[in-house]
């Protein structure tokens, strides 16, 4: 009988065992991929800050950082004497969304700004320019964020001079920098220009501009690996599941509403460019997808 009794507690505690095995492997299976891949928010424009979006300023990046964001889209554009700047657009519009009619004289508004000009131009009065050397020294700083570019360019010569400075600009300051910057292509030939220029770790390839269909988009994914961003129309939940069953992370762009963010993550949306919603905000979302 006191055998029996021994074996039957020995059965049970190699059970015991065998069960904290299993619940121990299945934590370790549902922990999020590391890396960029584990973000699920994009700050378009280096994100909103006190409700105004597009400025790709300093701030804006410490700020949304502050709230839980770690991937960060900013556009940038040469200046008039080829320097690389953090700028949506050159436009009349933009300097007075800027806030800039005062310290840049009408004759400058709308055009193209020299170096200097542009970063001595506060934006609103209150925020900081960027150019690619402040950029990379926020990465620095910063070792678990995340750069994606917007820089509009498809000429392959403007390609291949904006992504030239990029990467100049990051192998000086530390060349494990460039394994977190994201270019953005706009066409499918963009790809092998950008790839002269440096092999980036990772892609992603915006629709807003593609004359591309479904077909050429979900061929083009299983042939080089690139992730996706899309305009929220373009978003169907067929397009989605093949994108996703083609390899890629699929984000849509630029989102702000949380309803039609959890709708989004319905149709599988992985990630979600957006001006103000941070990266911690995710959670309190009821019905999203994790």
């Amino acid at each position: 009988m006191r055998n029996r009794h021994k074996i039957t507690a020995s059965v049970i505690i190699i059970m015991s065992l065998v069960m904290l095995l299993i619940v121990f492997l299945g934590k370790e299976e549902e922990q999020p991929t590391a890396g960029f891949d584990s973000h699920r928010v994009v700050a378009h424009a280096m994100g909103g800050i006190n409700g105004h979006p597009y400025t790709n300023a300093y701030e804006a990046f410490v700020a949304n950082y502050e709230q839980g964001t770690r991937v960060f889209e900013t556009d940038l554009l040469l200046t008039k004497d080829d320097r690389l700047v953090a700028r949506h657009e050159w436009s009349g519009e933009m300097s007075r969304d800027l806030g800039q009619q005062d310290v840049l004289p009408a004759r400058k508004q709308g055009t193209v700004l020299k170096y200097t000009e542009f970063m001595n131009s506060p934006i609103l009065d209150l925020y900081s320019p960027l150019d690619v050397e402040k950029i990379v020294e926020l990465l620095q700083h910063y070792p678990d964020a995340y750069i994606i570019t917007d820089t509009k360019e498809t000429e392959p010569q403007l390609v291949a001079e904006q992504f030239t400075l990029l990467t100049e600009a990051a192998v000086r300051q530390d060349p494990a920098i460039l394994e977190r910057i994201i270019p953005q292509i706009y066409n499918q030939d963009m790809l092998a220009e950008l790839q002269k220029v440096h092999p980036f770790t990772s892609v992603i390839y915006t629709l807003y501009e593609s004359k591309d269909n479904d077909e050429q988009v979900i061929e083009f994914v299983k042939k080089t690996g690139v992730d996706i961003t899309m305009p929220v129309e373009r978003a169907t939940k067929g397009f989605v599941q093949r994108l996703k069953a083609a390899g890629a992370r699929v984000y849509v762009h630029t989102v702000n509403d949380e309803d039609e963010i959890r709708k989004l993550s319905t149709l599988g949306v992985d990630g979600f460019y957006t001006d103000f919603v941070p990266e911690q905000e995710l959670d309190n979302i009821r019905g999203l997808r994790r």
